[in-house]
């Protein structure tokens, strides 16, 4: 797993932008303006990548349950994000592209519904 497959996923979501906000290291990953991932490049450079990922708190309580590398988010809310730790390839690439598309799915959950039907998802 390296940190372009996990760049261009999350690219891939509708209306999706990266960029640097916080500073050099942290890239961000948004949807209209609202974050839904964050990468701390350093210390992916270091070997020790990790991916912190908005989540439904009940679901983050079970992942960090059955996960010994998903804890509560680094310097995020810990009920409503989690950090994902990848050098131990506890997670199968698959599936921490389900966490990141979950992730995107619970921020676009809180849009108004103009916001939505700009990301062309509300298909009422």
């Amino acid at each position: 797993m390296n940190i372009e497959d996990i760049r261009l996923f999350c690219l891939k979501q509708p209306k999706s932008t990266e960029e640097f906000p916080f500073d050099e290291d942290t890239l961000v990953f948004k949807v209209l303006g609202k974050i839904f991932a964050l990468c701390p490049l350093e210390k992916w450079e270091k070997g020790l990548p990790s991916i912190t990922l908005k989540c439904d708190p009940e679901y983050a309580i079970e992942l960090r349950e059955n996960y010994s590398c998903i804890v509560p988010g680094f310097h995020t809310n810990k009920k409503h994000w989690n950090t994902i730790y990848l050098e131990t390839n506890e997670i199968p690439l698959k599936l921490v592209f389900e966490f990141i598309s979950h992730s995107y799915d619970m921020v676009v959950k809180t849009m108004t519904k103009k916001q939505q039907n700009k990301l062309q998802i509300n298909k009422q």
